[in-house]
This record gives C-alpha cells, structure tokens and sequence, in this order.
C-alpha cells in the first residue's frame, strides 16, 4: 500500500492502492475476526497459529467450533474456485472486492442464502456452490451462537 502525503499533513491512500481496496473495514468487530482470519489463512494456511490465538481472545474457551469451521470454510474456497480470489495484507485497512463479497456471504448465508449464493457463484467463477455455502451458513452460525454475528 503506497500511502502518500498531501498539503495539510494528513496521510492520504494512493489512488492506485484505493482502485484495489475500494471498501473501507465493517464497523463490526466480530466481520473484524473474520476478516482477519481469512486473510490469514488465505496468505499463511488453515493451520495459522495467529488466527487461532485471535479466535481464543476473541472466543475464550468457546473457540473450537468457529475456528475449525472456518478453516473448513476456507479449504472449500480454494477447492471449488477457479479463479482467483484476492486478499489483501492483515494490515490494510481498506478491503479488496473479493473480501467485501466474502463478509457479506458470511453476514447474509443464514437470512439471505439467494444473495449469498449469487456472491459466491460471481466470487468463485463456479455455479456450484453449494458446498460452500453449507460451510459460509456453519461460520455464520458458529460466531452467532458464541455471541458474535457477523454484520457486513
């Protein structure tokens, strides 16, 4: 991310780097959570040992099923994309498209599946999504049940 100074002293983002994060973060913390661990494990593997420190922060004793679920969550993204799907550093604080479609399946597969479904399709290149949308219903299920809903 280039970040460049203007006139008043304030920091301002590139305009190259803002045509490829054109979405600013969710105000919720728990999209926060899951933000980060699909970067993560999108950049380092399902078994980061960062993602599953946050999610026991972020879980406490609790941090077994969303964690494991979203590691499931991830392997069949990778399995049933065919294209490119792009993530953008854990210090950004802006987000790529792909990520803004990912959060938004996450916070709609339980109470808008028909969206979810469309977002997934566009996002992986794949009419078959099924699988997928299974595993983005369990995460969103999972941080709901432990107290976190995820709201995109």
């Amino acid at each position: 991310m280039t970040i460049t100074p203007n006139t008043s002293g304030v920091n301002t983002v590139a305009p190259s780097t803002a045509a490829a994060l054109p979405h600013a973060l969710p105000p919720c913390r728990n999209a926060h959570i899951a933000l980060f661990a699909i970067r993560r494990m999108g950049a380092c593997g399902l078994a980061d040992a960062h993602v599953a420190h946050a999610f026991v922060g972020g879980f406490g004793e609790g941090f077994r099923r969303p964690l494991i679920l979203t590691r499931v969550f991830m392997a069949e993204l990778a399995e049933n994309a065919t294209q490119p799907i792009a993530i953008a550093p854990c210090c950004c604080g802006r987000m790529t498209p792909a990520e803004r479609a990912l959060l938004t399946v996450l916070s709609r597969a339980d109470t808008a599946p028909d969206i979810a479904r469309l977002l997934l399709a566009d996002l992986l290149g794949n009419r078959r999504v099924d699988g997928v949308l299974a595993s983005a219903c369990a995460v969103s299920q999972a941080f709901a049940d432990a107290g976190r809903p995820i709201a995109a």
